[in-house]
């Protein structure tokens, strides 16, 4: 029975739910990392909101029983997602069950903001009547400046236009029908926003490239008198920056819900007068928590009981019915893939994927990044199914995908086909029995093997002398041959063998073996 941890306060219907599927529980929030590193290894999954911190000493002490987090929210900040996807656990949030009550409080704070009404509560309760004091301005006919325009800043985006704001986006991942559809502008950086926004409002995650983007640089380009929200995560703005351009009037105010250090009981914008803070209310709404402990307990759920994956932020998506019938390919995939980028000596330039017969029917997204992932792994550190693809982008490499009904002599393949400067190079592979991967072409030439942990790759003249040469070189090096598989064409003078071996070839060994005078190439290969 899978055993789930409930790491933070969460509504109880999160704990019915695993209940109702057979799933163990047990409830313990507010652990330290220590502590949660004592106890991770008894669970399946743990499910989190923003309080408990999954470390990459959590993780590492979680191994080998850790299948998957689960965020109750958006923001993975608070979960070491490369250190989980290289132990191979999913990480998967509820990107849509708070997005309507994070983009209303971003409206709340903007009214607050243009007519500063928390002063006003403040001072009227207080029995002062400051009428003249807290002149505020419309927000009709202003502009609003979004960054970061994906679920909850659309929604944003769509209320204030019911405002009538006339709403600017800056957005890398905005497409210009999308923004023609949610009738927004859309600038191609964000510094072509800053001097046009009266209002500008954050809603982008907190990254490497994100952290303190909004800064002295950044206040100096806006319009003078501008006013700033931040409902999206602490750390995007330079607080101490933010403080000198209040200061010196270059920004007007600002409406904060999040902050560099929380809790934060103590912050150098704290009784400024023309600061509103909040203290992370975003998503602080009854139903919100509902939901996104509704949906966190039934995505942790279904991947646990069927193997479903939902919502992922470190694979692709694959539904419940997809799912075991994408199994076999996936570990297809990711030997094609890796055997590719094994024997691949020089830059890639393109790779196509070419999907067959049976899983030409299926969902080959995930198949794809699979490929891309295991390809990329040999040259590239922290490559996953998800930023694959954006590695491939960024290398210059082209991607493809075709799907073909017909396969002949098979009922299934996929063939994937590197190219670079040398030229293409294919490899082939089919499921056994519909789930056991096998090696059946490469190059062109037929050879059927199944994938081992350790192999040798030779690529050699046909002519005679091969086999035995390379047996005596591993043999007098005490290396056990467990399967020795050739490919050759007759009449053409090139021949392929993959050996499983039992451990590693010792370096001096592979060099006389790469060194053998029929051999083209000799790569060793790991699984």
């Amino acid at each position: 029975m899978p055993k789930v941890l409930i790491a933070d306060k969460m509504d109880k219907c999160a704990a019915e739910i695993f209940q109702d599927n057979g799933i163990e529980i047990d409830i313990k929030p507010g652990l330290s990392p220590e502590e949660l590193a004592q106890i991770a290894s008894q669970y399946d999954g743990i499910a989190a909101r923003s309080s408990a911190k999954i470390t990459a000493a959590v993780i590492s002490a979680s191994l080998p029983r850790l299948k998957v987090i689960g965020r109750a929210g958006i923001g993975v900040d608070t979960i070491d997602v490369p250190a989980a996807t290289e132990a191979g656990i999913v990480v998967m949030n509820t990107p849509f069950g708070n997005s309507i009550t994070t983009a209303e409080h971003a409206i709340a704070m903007m009214f607050a903001l243009a007519r500063q009404i928390p002063q006003a509560n403040e001072s009227t309760h207080a029995g002062k009547w400051e009428k003249a004091k807290f002149m505020g301005v419309e927000l009709y006919g202003k502009t609003l400046g979004i960054i970061g325009c994906g679920n909850i800043g659309s929604i944003v985006a769509s209320r204030a236009l019911g405002l009538q704001m006339k709403v600017v986006a800056f957005d890398p991942f905005l497409s210009p029908e999308k923004a023609r559809e949610l009738g927004v502008e859309k600038v191609e950086a964000v510094e072509d926003l800053y001097p046009r926004a009266d209002f500008i409002t954050l809603h982008t995650p907190l990254t490497e490239s994100t952290r303190g983007m909004i800064g002295a640089a950044a206040f100096v380009k806006m319009k003078k008198g501008v006013r700033i929200i931040n409902c999206a995560r602490g750390g995007l703005i330079v607080e101490a920056d933010l403080k000198a351009a209040l200061d010196s009037g270059q920004v007007a105010g600002a409406a904060l819900d999040v902050f560099e250090e929380e809790p934060a009981t103590s912050n150098i914008l704290f009784g400024h007068p023309n600061v509103v803070c909040t203290p992370h209310l975003g998503a602080s709404t009854s139903e919100a928590q509902v939901n996104v402990a509704i949906q966190v307990a039934e995505q942790m759920s279904d991947f646990l009981l069927s193997g479903a994956v939902s919502n992922a932020v470190n694979m692709p998506s694959i539904t419940a019915e997809e799912a075991p019938r994408l199994k076999p390919y996936m570990a297809l995939t990711e030997q094609l893939g890796s055997f590719a980028g094994q024997i691949t000596e020089s830059a890639v330039k393109k790779v196509e994927v070419e999907y067959q017969g049976d899983v030409a029917a299926l969902n080959v997204r995930p198949l794809t990044a699979m490929v891309l992932a295991s390809l990329l792994r040999p040259v590239t550190d922290g490559v996953n199914m998800v930023n694959a693809p954006q590695i491939a982008k960024a290398r210059g490499i082209t991607v493809s995908e075709t799907k073909t009904e017909q396969c002949a002599d098979l009922h299934t393949a996929i063939i994937v086909t590197v190219t670079t400067d040398a030229g293409p190079r294919s490899i082939k592979g089919t499921l056994f029995a519909g789930r056991e991967p096998r090696i059946v072409d490469i190059e062109g030439v037929p050879v059927e093997a199944a994938v081992a942990r350790n192999m040798l790759f030779i690529r050699n003249d046909d002519t005679p002398g091969l086999i035995g040469a390379v047996g005596t070189l591993l043999g007098d090096a005490r290396v056990n041959i467990a399967d020795f598989r050739l490919g050759r064409i007759p009449g053409k003078a090139v021949a392929v063998a993959l050996i499983s071996i039992d451990g590693d070839v010792p370096e001096d060994v592979f060099v006389k073996i790469a060194a053998l005078k029929q051999v083209q190439q000799a790569r060793r290969l790991r699984f």
